[in-house]
């Protein structure tokens, strides 16, 4: 069980972990023990998560997220195979605790006079500026 936080915590039976062969340093060893993991969470199907969680991880989760609705994450930081495993369950677990964070609502909110007295002054010396950069006309 990946405990999330004192509401939330992930069943064995929603992660499963597959161990491959990594790219990387390692010498001739790295051809022999699969040490990098991934990680899949199927995040659609978790009876743990409530739904507006469910949709804000879908959309942090970006490319990791799958069509059948499971989180991949890839690890091959390390040699060790326990260690990728635990970072990689780490990931998940801050993925799944930015997505329980609620965003706060933006208010809308209208510009000052002054701020717009302002900005319109400052456009009209900008354009005064520019109108001098026209071509100088001689007597003629």
């Amino acid at each position: 069980m990946l405990r999330i936080d004192d509401t939330i915590s992930l069943e064995d039976w929603e992660i499963t972990e597959q161990f491959v062969r990594a790219s990387g340093p390692g010498g001739q060893n790295v051809n022999k023990v699969a040490t990098a993991v991934e990680l899949r969470f199927e995040a659609a199907r978790s009876p743990s998560l409530p739904g507006p969680v469910k949709a804000r991880l879908k959309r942090l989760a970006g490319r990791r997220w799958t069509k059948e609705g499971a989180i991949v994450i890839q690890c091959d930081e390390t040699r060790s195979q326990s260690r990728n495993r635990d970072i990689a369950r780490e990931r998940l677990a801050e993925l799944v605790r930015k997505a329980t964070v609620v965003p706060k609502r933006r208010i809308k909110t209208k510009p000052t006079y002054g701020s717009q007295q302002r900005r319109l002054k400052a456009k009209k010396e900008r354009g005064e500026v520019k109108s001098l950069r026209g071509r100088v006309r001689g007597d003629e």
